[in-house]
């Protein structure tokens, strides 16, 4: 079994890019631009980091993927300790897409922008657990059942 951390790591650097690079193109479809995008991923810990230009893009890729690395730990150490989330590492990924969604979009956002969040209409729902299921979810799980 290859070790936690590394599996971590990976799973962290895989997902993280596939839902950074579909965030990216919603962005530029709904006419915004991903530094724009990005420096709003920053402000959810540093409010003021939407006006600090390049350095709030590149602070909000960060804060992009240390949130994608819990979330790759949250889950490779769940299945290094639960065989069955391993065995069934699609459904598991598909089920932890879902919890990924819920939690961000349910919990996360609406705690730090309640005026704003959650965006529950058909289309937004539907885009967003495609993206937490098949880019998120299901690559950290295959990561996480590497041996």
């Amino acid at each position: 079994m290859a070790h936690a951390g590394r599996r971590i790591l990976v799973a962290a650097l895989i997902a993280g890019t596939l839902d950074i690079a579909a965030a990216a193109i919603l962005a530029l479809q709904a006419g915004r631009t991903p530094d724009r995008m990005l420096r709003g991923v920053a402000s959810g810990p540093f409010p003021d980091a939407t006006g600090w230009g390049a350095a709030g893009a590149v602070l909000g890729l960060a804060v992009h993927f240390a949130i994608m690395a819990v979330m790759a730990a949250v889950f490779v150490l769940a299945a290094d300790r639960l065989p069955p989330l391993k065995a069934r590492r699609v459904a598991a990924g598909i089920g932890y897409g879902i919890a990924t969604w819920a939690v961000m979009n349910l919990v996360v956002l609406p705690l730090r922008w309640p005026a704003v969040f959650p965006h529950l209409d058909p289309q937004t729902v539907a885009t967003q657990l495609f993206c937490h299921i098949v880019l998120v979810g299901i690559p950290i799980a295959l990561v996480a059942a590497r041996r």
